[in-house]
């Protein structure tokens, strides 16, 4: 080094070390994280402990805690990141993340198959959850808010395919795998095989999603029969009916945008204060009698259905209305608006509607003056607070799914419910002296 050259301190990467590191120490003391793992603590997880087959005093690996996994999801949901390899790399390199597995190794093959593989006990969580919250006297089902919200299917337009395309995909699956199970049992060199056999299996896969494809095509094509019957000229104008390759159960709806997208119907139900309590999936382009069903489940979850709900227009029939207020034991009063009357109604079409109303139930006919009170309109603005559950939780990656079928939306509709719940919780304990 010349005289007078500047002396810095150069990287020596070669150099091994030693580190020191303390975990805890890097977490601040109410960082987010924490407040995950004191949520998943308090949970009771027996049944995820059962289904592991690694025992003590018997060969076998140990798989990573399932406190652990829960705790991932849950954090990874709140900061809006569903894809397994993503958290699997953020449990390297991000503090908050290394502090939940607290040196347990995952990846992301693992975590992947942990968030789709337990959807029955997540449903129970969730359900055990809101219900320690009652006993606490910090939330109540007095009064629920319910309302649909659509997410966008792991599905593009170009997926879908009429009975020709699907004819079409079934012949060249079929043909696919006949060729490589021939060329498997040809081939003598080992990898080659390894890579025909993977070949097969997603051959195999296309072949299971064309027969569910074709499954749900028959499906609408009855539906769309039985709407032709009353809206003839508005089907034909539609075409024929289509269903995805990719993900068969998705569906072409109308979103809130305007715009037309393969998704799902969503629905959740949320209390005063903010608590999801139900989650319930739907490939039904609109929400129109999904209420009954809804109060069902949140019946199975507690033992106990709500007072009154809160729904939007159209969201309760009359037959839903008629069939909530008629319970014996437990009658259910539904807040929904009444809808308008058209100014340019002919009078004639006017005193066939009074007509028809006359003849109303009774319990549709309260529910026509309930609406006309001031109280029950201050009731109804309360349902605003469900709009605010669904953007949250939108906000945090659910308005499109990364992963297909029904079944796993409404497993990713439960990890954001217990994600969401989790900051609401801290909320209420917070402000209850």
């Amino acid at each position: 080094m010349a005289k007078g050259e500047a002396r810095v301190l150069r990287p020596d990467r070669a150099q091994l070390q030693w580190d020191m590191i303390d975990l805890d120490g890097l977490l601040a003391g109410d960082h987010r994280a924490r407040l995950v793992w004191r949520f998943v603590e308090s949970l009771d997880l027996r049944a995820f402990y059962d289904l592991i087959k690694a025992r003590e005093g018997e060969a076998g690996r140990p798989p990573p805690d399932p406190a652990v996994l829960v705790a991932l999801w849950l954090y990874a949901t709140l900061e809006g990141v569903g894809s397994a390899r993503e958290l699997d790399r953020l449990t390297q390199r991000d503090v908050a993340y290394r502090w939940l597995c607290g040196g347990v190794p995952v990846n992301y093959h693992g975590l992947s198959d942990f968030r789709v593989e337990h959807g029955g006990l997540l449903d129970r969580l969730l359900s055990e959850s809101v219900a320690a919250l009652m006993s606490e006297g910090l939330v109540d089902l007095e009064e629920v808010a319910i309302d649909g919200t659509k997410v966008r299917a792991a599905a593009g337009k170009g997926s879908f395919v009429t009975t020709e395309g699907l004819v079409q995909a079934e012949r060249i699956a079929a043909e696919r795998v006949a060729r490589l199970k021939a060329e498997i049992d040809s081939d003598p060199g080992g990898s080659t095989r390894r890579k025909r056999a993977a070949e097969e299996r997603a051959a195999h896969d296309l072949a299971a999603r064309a027969s569910k494809a074709r499954a749900a095509l028959e499906r609408l094509k009855a539906e769309k029969a039985e709407r032709a019957r009353r809206h003839s000229k508005e089907e034909t104008r539609k075409g024929e009916a289509k269903a995805s390759l990719t993900d068969p159960e998705a569906r072409f709806m109308r979103f809130a945008d305007g715009a037309v997208r393969p998704g799902y119907n969503m629905q959740l139900a949320a209390t005063h204060q903010g608590v999801i309590v139900a989650v319930m999936e739907s490939d039904r382009r609109n929400d129109a009698g999904l209420a009954v069903p809804m109060v069902d489940n949140i019946l199975r979850r507690y033992g106990r259905v709500p007072r009154r709900i809160l729904v939007d227009t159209s969201y309760a029939t009359v037959e839903d209305i008629t069939a909530l207020a008629g319970r014996e034991q437990d009658p259910v009063v539904v807040y929904s608006p009444v809808p308008e009357e058209r100014k340019d109604v002919k009078p004639d079409t006017l005193r066939r509607r009074a007509a028809a109303r006359a003849k109303e139930p009774q319990a549709v006919k309260d529910w026509r003056r309930r609406m006309e009170t001031a109280q029950a309109q201050a009731i109804y603005q309360r349902r605003r607070g469900i709009e605010r559950v669904n953007a949250q939780t939108k906000n945090r990656g659910f308005g499109c799914l990364n992963l297909r079928g029904l079944f796993k939306a409404r497993i990713l509709a439960l990890w954001h419910a217990l994600a969401h719940n989790i900051l609401v919780i801290a909320r209420l304990r917070a402000v209850t002296p």
